[in-house]
């Protein structure tokens, strides 16, 4: 396995994805039927010249960082600080977005609250701020068992969300992420996925009303469903449930990621989502290449993915 080819296909997946949205983020879906999104384009929503990653890529990258050295939730957390006081990992030095619950927990990393306390716990805490970021973490934990690995997703998705809705989200999207290095064919891993998902979560004694809300991935095929019955707000399960419908659903990395962003609303998010999984179920070279050259900070994420590679080797 080419670990290096496969972190640079996650990196550039995420940040070509969520740079894609970022222009046309709020962006009503009827607004993009009539005005679809059907290439990098800049400015728009934040006024950003084309190639401009958002706070999604940012955080990912964070966390890539982090994990070029020892696994440390702290270490973590520093660089997530680094980014919102200092514009760390940032496309241009500039914080532009923040999601609200991510913004509430690092200012109480900021406190000194310990990282794994620091993401909300409540209901209403169920925003896709730890799934847009969650995707690097699948190259540390991938050889572990599942038990080891639900732990240290556990964990990582609480520094900004602590819900156990975000974090089953999160431990499902890496489970696929995990599958797609052994296995090619997206509808086998899907069905083999409600079976060992569903199974694990049983085992754990969570909460049937929580696991519940994940049915139309565990118990249903949701790619069988139209695209008026897959909503794109920024609520965790829907940005879970977008962005594996649009995989299922599509043949290759630019329409998954079109098809992604011309759902409308969070856009940025559910391109960067979309495009860590397919990039790395398509791979860096079916990325178009005139996509990857308008990044930003391309020589920087090229060094990222050589550095962690490294590492994780």
């Amino acid at each position: 396995m080419d670990t290096s080819f496969l972190i640079k296909s996650v990196l550039f997946g995420t940040s070509t994805g969520d740079a894609i949205g970022v222009p046309v983020e709020f962006k009503s879906r009827e607004y993009l039927k009539n005005h679809p999104v059907k290439d990098m384009t800049g400015y728009g929503t934040y006024n950003q010249p084309p190639g401009t990653f958002s706070d999604d890529s940012s955080l990912t990258f964070c966390l890539a960082e982090a994990l070029t050295h020892d696994f440390d939730l702290s270490l973590i957390s520093e660089n997530f600080l680094k980014w919102k006081q200092e514009a760390y990992w940032t496309a241009a030095n500039r914080v532009f977005d923040i999601g609200i619950a991510t913004n509430k927990a690092i200012n109480n990393l900021k406190n000194n609250i310990r990282p794994e306390l620091a993401g909300g716990i409540n209901e209403d805490d169920n925003g896709n701020g730890s799934l847009m970021r969650i995707s690097p973490l699948v190259f540390y934990i991938y050889k572990m068992p599942i038990s080891e690995r639900y732990s240290i997703i556990k964990k990582v998705s609480s520094i900004t969300h602590g819900h156990i809705r975000s974090i089953i989200s999160c431990f499902y999207y890496l489970e696929f992420m995990i599958s797609i290095l052994t296995e090619k064919n997206l509808f086998k891993i899907y069905d083999n996925l409600k079976i060992t998902i569903s199974e694990f979560l049983k085992e754990l004694s969570i909460d049937q009303v929580e696991i519940g809300f994940f049915d139309r991935l565990l118990k249903y095929n949701i790619y069988e469903l139209s695209e008026d019955q897959i909503e794109s707000g920024g609520y965790v399960i829907e940005t879970l449930e977008a962005s594996i419908w649009c995989l299922l659903t599509t043949n290759n990395y630019k329409e998954a990621v079109l098809k992604a962003v011309n759902l409308g609303s969070d856009t940025d998010t559910t391109g960067c989502v979309i495009g860590a999984i397919a990039g790395l179920y398509y791979g860096y070279n079916n990325i178009p290449e005139d996509w990857i050259n308008k990044i930003k900070r391309k020589k920087d994420i090229e060094n990222l993915a050589e550095r962690l590679s490294k590492k994780i080797k």
